[in-house]
C-alpha cells in the first residue's frame, strides 16, 4: 500500500540559492546518476537543458493567460529512435508543464492545464531546449571525454542579500 506524504509543502516554493548549493546538487547528480545513465545509453547523457528567455517568457505568458499558477518540471527522455533529431535519441531533457493548484479529496494538488486546439485536447507544455551534450557551447565542458566527470563548479550564482540581487 502506498502512503501519501502528509507533510504540507512550504507556502513559498523556490528561492535563490548559493553557488555551493548548485555545485553540490550538480556534483551529486554527476556521481549518482549521470555516469550510469551515460554508460547505459552508450554516449554521454545530457547534463542540462537551456531555454532562451524570450521563449520562456512567451510560454509563461501563455500559461498565465490560461490561469496557470505554477509550472511543473518533469524529467524526460527522448525516444531511442527519434527521426526528428537523432542527436537527442535516448538523452534526458526537461519538460515544463503549466499547472493550476486545486483542492481535491487528497488535499491540494497541482493539476496540469489542458487546452483545446483544432478540436483536440492537449497539455500546455514546453520542451526542446538545447540539451548539453550534444549542444554545448563549452568544448571543455562535462561531455569530453566520454563518461569522464568534470568536478569543476558550474559557474555564477545569483543570490539575494538585504533585498538586493547579487551575482557572483
Amino acid at each position: 500500500m502506498t502512503t501519501l506524504n502528509t507533510i504540507a509543502p512550504p507556502t513559498k516554493r523556490g528561492k535563490l540559492v548559493s553557488t555551493e548549493h548548485v555545485n553540490e546538487l550538480v556534483g551529486n547528480y554527476k556521481k549518482e546518476r549521470w555516469l550510469e545513465n551515460s554508460k547505459k545509453i552508450g554516449k554521454n547523457d545530457s547534463m542540462s537543458t537551456w531555454f532562451g528567455l524570450d521563449e520562456l517568457q512567451a510560454f509563461l505568458e501563455m500559461a498565465r493567460e490560461h490561469h496557470a499558477d505554477g509550472i511543473k518540471m518533469y524529467y524526460g527522455v527522448y525516444p531511442s529512435v527519434f527521426p526528428e533529431n537523432p542527436q537527442l535519441e535516448s538523452r534526458q531533457t526537461i519538460v515544463l508543464v503549466a499547472t493550476k493548484e486545486k483542492q481535491t479529496s487528497a488535499g491540494m494538488v497541482n493539476k496540469e492545464i489542458y487546452l483545446n486546439k483544432d478540436g483536440k485536447t492537449g497539455i500546455l507544455a514546453f520542451n526542446f531546449g538545447n540539451i548539453c551534450p550534444p549542444f554545448c557551447t563549452d568544448p571543455t565542458g562535462p561531455h569530453y571525454p566520454p563518461y569522464e566527470m568534470d568536478h569543476s563548479p558550474i559557474g555564477l550564482s545569483i543570490t539575494e542579500e538585504n533585498g538586493k540581487i547579487i551575482i557572483t
